[in-house]
C-alpha cells in the first residue's frame, strides 16, 4: 500500500494535525511512458503554509482531498520510459506519499556520488536556486557592501550569506539561538550573526552594520523588516523572499511602517519567486556544485523521519526548531 498525506481542511492560524489526513491506497502502476518512483525524502518548506490557503498566489492552492504538494527525492523502482531505468535517483514534485507515478519530463536525474540525495532538496534544489537567483540577480551585491539576511541558519538564508561572502561582501545574519548564530559565523563564514531571541535587534544591527545596510534578504517579514528599513543605505536593495513570522497570523499580515525609507534612500524592494528562473537552474546548480566541491559552500541537513510525522516535522519550521534544510525521510533505499 501507498501511504499519502492529503489536505483535509484549510487551517486558520497554525496548521493542526486534523488539517491533514493519512490515507492508504494501492501502489500505483506506471503506464507506457511513465515512471514509478519510491520516495526517500520530502522537502519541508515555509511556502507549504501558503499552499494551504484558498487565495490568489504565485501557484494554485492544494485542494481539499489532494495529496499535499512537496519537493521530493527518490529512486526509480519501475520504468515504462526509455529515459529512466530502475535504480536511477531522481528529484521532482510527486507530493507527500511513499510512491508516485511521474512523467519523465517532471523528473531530474541526480548523481548521489557527487552529493547525498537530501542535498538535492537543499543547496542543489529549490532552496539553493532561490538563494542563488535572489541574492545575485535581485540583490545584486557588490564587493565591500553590507548584506543582511534573516533566517540565516535556514535552507535559503545560509546559502544567501555564503554566496554574498563569495562576492566579497560583509555579511550579517539574523537567527534564533546561540547555536545557530555560532554556526553561521564559525562554519559558514558570516562576519556576524544576531540572535533575535535574546538581543536588541535594532541596536545590534547598528553595531554590526555601522555604515548601514546595502542589501537585505528577507525571509521573515514583520518587525525585523521594519527595523532593517530604518537602517538601509542609499540605493539599497530589499529582497522579499518570505515572511515566515506572518504565515500563521489570524489577523492579516503586518506590513512595514518604515516604507518611506525606500523613498528617502531611493531604495528598491522586490519580491522573488524561484520558478521565474527555471530556465537557468542548470547553470546555477553547476556553479554551486563547484563551490561545494571547493569547500566554499557548505550544506546542513536536518532530517526527521516517518510520513506519519509530517505535521509535527513541518511545524518545526514555524517554531524555529529546524537547523539547516529540513527534510522528512519517508523511505529506506
Amino acid at each position: 500500500m501507498n501511504k499519502q498525506i492529503t489536505l483535509a481542511a484549510r487551517p486558520v492560524g497554525n496548521p493542526l494535525p486534523s488539517d491533514f489526513s493519512l490515507e492508504e491506497t494501492p501502489i500505483p502502476v506506471p503506464q507506457e511512458g511513465e515512471v514509478l518512483v519510491k520516495t526517500l525524502y520530502l522537502s519541508l518548506d515555509p511556502a507549504m503554509r501558503g499552499w494551504m490557503n484558498d487565495s490568489r498566489s504565485y501557484i494554485k492552492p492544494v485542494q481539499i482531498g489532494e495529496v499535499f504538494r512537496a519537493g521530493t527525492a527518490g529512486v526509480v523502482v519501475e520504468s515504462q520510459s526509455p529515459d529512466f531505468k530502475v535504480g536511477d535517483y531522481v528529484t521532482g514534485g510527486w507530493g507527500v506519499q511513499q510512491y508516485g507515478v511521474c512523467l519523465p519530463n517532471t523528473l531530474v536525474k541526480v548523481d548521489t556520488k557527487l552529493a547525498p540525495l537530501p542535498v538535492y532538496l537543499g543547496v542543489l534544489g529549490m532552496p539553493g536556486m532561490t538563494a542563488y537567483f535572489g541574492i545575485l540577480d535581485t540583490g545584486q551585491p557588490k564587493a565591500g557592501e553590507t548584506v543582511v539576511v534573516s533566517g540565516a541558519a535556514g535552507a535559503v538564508g545560509g546559502v544567501v550569506g555564503q554566496i554574498a561572502k563569495l562576492m566579497g561582501c560583509r555579511v550579517v545574519g539574523l537567527a534564533g539561538g546561540k547555536d545557530k548564530c555560532d554556526y553561521c559565523v564559525n562554519e559558514m563564514g558570516f562576519d556576524a550573526c544576531i540572535d533575535y531571541k535574546t538581543e536588541d535587534v535594532k541596536q545590534a544591527l547598528r553595531e554590526a552594520c555601522p555604515k548601514g545596510i546595502d542589501v537585505y534578504f528577507d525571509n521573515v517579514g514583520g518587525e525585523i523588516l521594519d527595523i532593517v528599513l530604518g537602517q538601509i543605505r542609499f540605493k539599497a536593495r530589499i529582497v522579499i523572499c518570505g515572511a515566515i513570522s506572518q504565515y500563521n497570523n489570524t489577523e492579516g499580515v503586518k506590513g512595514p511602517t518604515n516604507y518611506l525609507s525606500l523613498l528617502v534612500n531611493r531604495a528598491r524592494m522586490e519580491g522573488i519567486v524561484v520558478f521565474d528562473n527555471a530556465a537557468n537552474y542548470g547553470k546555477a546548480a553547476k556553479e554551486m556544485a563547484g563551490w561545494m566541491m571547493e569547500g566554499k559552500l557548505k550544506s546542513k541537513i536536518h532530517i526527521e523521519k516517518g510520513i506519519e510525522n509530517f505535521h509535527a516535522s513541518l511545524m518545526k519550521l514555524f517554531k524555529g526548531e529546524n537547523f539547516g534544510k529540513l527534510v522528512l525521510q519517508v523511505g529506506e533505499e
